[in-house]
Order: C-alpha cells, then sequence, then structure tokens
C-alpha cells in the first residue's frame, strides 16, 4: 500500500518560512502527478499546488509567489517550501497524488502548520 509521511511543520510567526518533506513509499513520484493540499479548521481540504511528471506546477492564487513545490526523484520526495507565511496558512498539510486526492482513497497523517505571533 502507498505510504507518504509528511513532516516538517511547526508554529512560526507570520513572515516566517518552513519547509515540508513528504517521503513517498511503494509509488514512485517521478511517474505521478503530486499535490500539497491542507485543511484549516472547520473548513473542507483544498489544493495547494501541483507538480507533474514533467516539472510543470500549478498554485493557489493564495499562495503563488510565497509557496515553492519541487521534489527530489532519487529520494522519492517532495517538499514545499513555504515564505512569507500568514496566519491564514494555518492548517494540516498533506501532499498525495493528484489520483489518490481525486478518489480519496488515501491520506498521511499530515503535519500540522500554526502561523502565530
Amino acid at each position: 500500500q502507498v505510504q507518504l509521511v509528511e513532516s516538517g511543520g511547526g508554529l512560526v510567526q507570520p513572515g516566517g518560512s518552513l519547509r515540508l518533506s513528504c517521503a513517498a513509499s511503494r509509488i514512485n513520484i517521478s511517474f505521478n502527478t503530486m499535490g500539497w493540499y491542507r485543511q484549516a479548521p472547520g473548513k473542507r481540504r483544498e489544493l495547494v499546488v501541483i507538480i507533474t511528471s514533467l516539472g510543470a506546477t500549478n498554485y493557489a492564487y493564495s499562495v503563488k509567489g510565497r509557496f515553492t513545490i519541487s521534489r527530489d526523484n532519487t529520494k522519492n520526495t517532495v517538499y514545499l517550501q513555504m515564505n512569507s507565511l500568514k496566519p491564514e496558512d494555518t492548517a494540516v498539510y498533506y501532499c498525495n497524488t493528484l489520483a489518490l486526492a481525486a478518489r480519496d482513497a488515501y491520506w498521511g497523517q499530515g503535519t500540522q502548520v500554526t502561523v502565530s505571533s
């Protein structure tokens, strides 16, 4: 079974930065469109950014220019660099393949990001 383990979250002040990691097992991220998602308290999970197998990216308007997705195929790991963080970025962040997310077939445990002074 696919396993995706997110890490790197934490408490950060507004304007700060965090780098999230997503280590994948039993799936080759280089062959998949990978995405970062987030779910804030009381809200539905939303797509933040995707990266295709060819490296094309697509960001949600709310994070464009502040967040950067990347991947290291040799480590089978996807990253999310988050800069200029805002309180409204507070959420549990998940990574997933676009296909699994669309079917709601699997979600990891996520990593909590809290932006607060």
